[in-house]
């Protein structure tokens, strides 16, 4: 009953539809963040070396990137209302989940093959997925389990 009720809980706060991210892409993510009373939008454009947790409302995303030779890694939860935008800029031929000996490399070492892959297609989301709202759907599970 319990793991249920959780299991509609996480369902509310999932987003409609969010694009399929894949170990090895460079992403650009846009990120909101607070400033006073101000939001303001900021991108941080880098690999992701990790993709936890695809099916579940706390999917969750590692990005890397080599900024003035310090490396800097962020991780983001797709479902976050924080996370505006997730835009897949190159898809990297990769055999592994987790890219963690990234962190050892440099320079050449430490780049990818790139794949071929549709941008625009990728970068879409589906429509009929977008247009639902997974609240409304929560709410009406919740009435049916009460009745």
């Amino acid at each position: 009953m319990s793991f249920e009720l959780l299991q509609m809980v996480g369902d509310a706060q999932k987003k409609g539809a969010i694009i399929d991210v894949r170990t090895g892409d460079t992403v650009r993510v846009s990120q909101k963040i607070k400033e006073g009373d101000k939001f303001r939008i900021q991108v941080f454009e880098g690999t992701v070396i990790r993709v936890d947790r695809k099916q579940s409302h706390t999917e969750r995303i590692v990005v890397r990137k080599v900024t003035s030779g310090v490396g800097v890694e962020k991780s983001f939860l797709m479902h976050s209302p924080l996370v505006e935008k997730v835009e897949i800029v190159r898809r990297g031929k990769v055999r592994r989940n987790n890219l963690r000996y990234l962190r050892e490399r440099s320079g050449k070492s430490a780049r990818l093959t790139q794949k071929d892959f549709d941008r625009k297609a990728v970068n879409e989301l589906p429509v009929e997925e977008a247009t639902e709202a997974p609240a409304e759907e929560a709410k009406e599970e919740a009435e049916k389990a009460e009745a």
